[in-house]
């Protein structure tokens, strides 16, 4: 799983979610000088970065979180999170041979397989997603990727593919072609899987788990950008981030919202700074599977709050296909919590659904 280039994910590039968790990393600070420091921890995964911010023992913040002690100390907890992110790497990855993923990749039509549990929950959401967004959701959507330059088996860049040649990606695809069955999965047809638009999100709420494992209720976790927050921050005040404002280039970035979050996970999407153009015309790295080409609407950016990380993750690409008007009709349908910045010709317009109005500051 790269990151930082044109192939971080199959769907799209992410933007900062910003937290201002004073972490020394490419974050927006606020207000850093508390007299209680949370413990930090940070470093490379999955091809990008993982950083985690988590609320000393002893320290009782107002909400009443059970927080008197760990046990487990500093280094443990080090420990724990780097092999629950080095686990969730190896049974996700589409960049490791003999990871989990590039073995179900790798089985022939008809052929099936037992799933670990991680990997059960992740296609079955996955499933879900797919079947409630009808078909904006694909995990299989790999060969149209590569096609138009966005993937790790990538057409030259630049490059805008033909009707025939995307017709044959759409051939090579379908979410339907993959049937769980308890815990074990059987294609339909040769396809692979990639996993990018939900892999991050839920090795987040992996390390969430390994934290919480040690009795650390107070935290944040952000790996590529998604993030998993519980209880208070080390303020004694829920954890803040603020949504990007969006811009094509990572100079000078600054927020567009502030929000105050606690018990969720987290996760922004953009088509603004991913992207191609020729002969005037631009291409999103946005992949609609329903269509095989790029997505053309006004939505530039789309924030997603949700009980885990990895929904939160996932729900951010389809939301991202589907664009503002059936991203919002869905988000309703399914009660989600969810923030818009729609492209105007005077420059972008909020837009967010009724879950989300609690969070409007």
């Amino acid at each position: 799983m790269k990151a930082l280039s044109k192939v971080v994910t199959a769907y799209r590039k992410r933007p900062a979610l910003l937290a201002f968790f004073c972490l020394g990393t490419a974050v927006f600070l606020s207000g850093c000088s508390q007299k209680v420091e949370p413990w930090r921890f940070s470093g490379p995964t999955m091809g990008t970065q993982y950083n985690v911010a988590v609320v000393p023992p002893k320290v009782v913040p107002p909400n009443g979180e059970r927080n008197e002690g760990f046990s487990c100390d500093r280094a443990e907890l080090a420990k724990r999170i780097e092999n629950s992110l080095a686990q969730t790497n190896q049974q996700m990855s589409h960049y490791i041979a003999d990871s989990e993923l590039s073995k179900l990749s790798a089985m022939a039509a008809g052929e099936s397989a037992q799933l670990s549990a991680d990997m059960e929950k992740v296609l079955r959401l996955s499933e879900r997603l797919y079947k409630l967004s009808d078909g904006a959701f694909d995990i299989t959507i790999g060969p149209l990727v590569n096609l138009w330059g966005f993937g790790p088996k990538s057409s030259p860049e630049d490059a805008v593919p033909s009707e025939a040649q995307i017709a044959d990606a759409m051939a090579l695809s379908g979410g339907d072609s993959i049937e769980i069955s308890g815990s074990s999965l059987k294609k339909g047809k040769a396809v692979e899987l990639n996993l990018s638009a939900v892999a991050k999100g839920y090795g987040a709420d992996k390390v969430a788990e390994a934290l919480e494992s040690c009795g650390a209720f107070n935290y944040l976790v952000e790996v590529g950008g998604e993030l998993m927050l519980k209880g208070m921050s080390h303020r004694g005040t829920p954890w803040k981030i603020a949504v990007e404002k969006p811009s094509s280039s990572l100079a000078g970035q600054s927020s567009q919202r502030l929000i105050a979050v606690s018990d969720k996970g987290v996760a922004t999407s953009g088509d603004y700074r991913n992207y191609f153009e020729k002969e005037g015309v631009r291409y999103s790295h946005t992949i609609d599977p329903r269509t095989g080409r790029p997505i053309t609407h006004a939505l530039a950016s789309v924030t997603v709050l949700a009980a885990s990380s990895a929904e939160a993750d996932a729900w951010a690409t389809v939301i991202t296909v589907a664009g503002p008007e059936q991203g919002m009709a869905l988000a309703e349908q399914e009660n989600l919590a969810v923030f818009m910045l729609v492209k105007t010709n005077s420059g972008f317009k909020e837009k967010y659904s009724s879950a989300f109005a609690t969070y409007v500051q």
